[in-house]
Order: C-alpha cells, then structure tokens, then sequence
C-alpha cells in the first residue's frame, strides 16, 4: 500500500490545528466582549433616567500602559451617594472629574449605569 502525499511535512498539520485553535480563541473572546457591550447598552436605554440630589464621596483614577516608549491611558470615576444612601460610581470624563471635589453636593442624573451629568451646588 502507498502513503497518500499530503503536500505538508510530518508534525506540520498540528500547527494549523492549533492555529485555528487559537484563532477560534480570540474570535470568541472578542464576540464576547461585543455581546456584552450590546447588552450593557441596550439595559442603560431600557433604564429611566434618574436625577437625584448627591454628594462626591470619593474620587480615584486608574492608570494603564505608559512603559517604554507606549503611552498611559487614564481612566476617572467618581462615587456618589444619593438621598437614600445609595452608592454608585461612574466612569466620567477628565475634564468634569477635575471640577469636582469629594464633599460637593449638587444634582446627579444617570440612566442605568450611564453617568449622564453632575450639577454642583454652587452654594454649598
């Protein structure tokens, strides 16, 4: 009986399995993200939007990248707590996380978990 010629050098046809392997991967890892992004944005629009009198309780920043030659992104958040002792923390913008101090009171509106604006009392 003869062996039938693949075309492909011995050991050679694993390589491709594990590359499709670990193409399915990266492919089902990035359907996951996006299905998830999709649902988080099609909860928030469900969601009433809600403005309640709040306080900054407390503000923090999360740092990632910036070694070598890569630069840094900055993430913001800032946690509120409502009338009713709720706590939430949203991720906003750098420019509005700077204008707020912890302490500050004003008007909080949010849908969901999408942080929508902070209106501070500029008499307290």
């Amino acid at each position: 009986m003869s062996e039938i010629d693949s075309g492909f050098e011995p050991g050679f046809e694993p390589f491709f399995v594990v590359f499709f392997i670990i193409l399915a991967l990266v492919i089902g890892f990035f359907l996951f993200l996006v299905v998830g992004s999709i649902r988080q944005y099609s909860f928030n629009n469900k969601q009433p939007q809600v403005t309640t009198h709040a306080q900054v309780l407390t503000k923090r920043t999360k740092v990632s990248g910036g070694s070598g030659d890569s630069s840094a992104s900055t993430w913001y958040y800032i946690t509120f707590e409502t009338e009713n002792g709720d706590r939430k923390e949203f991720q906003i913008k750098g420019q509005e996380y700077g204008m707020l101090a912890d302490g500050d009171r004003g008007t909080l509106s949010y849908q969901g978990t999408r942080y929508r604006g902070f209106n501070r009392d500029v008499n307290s």
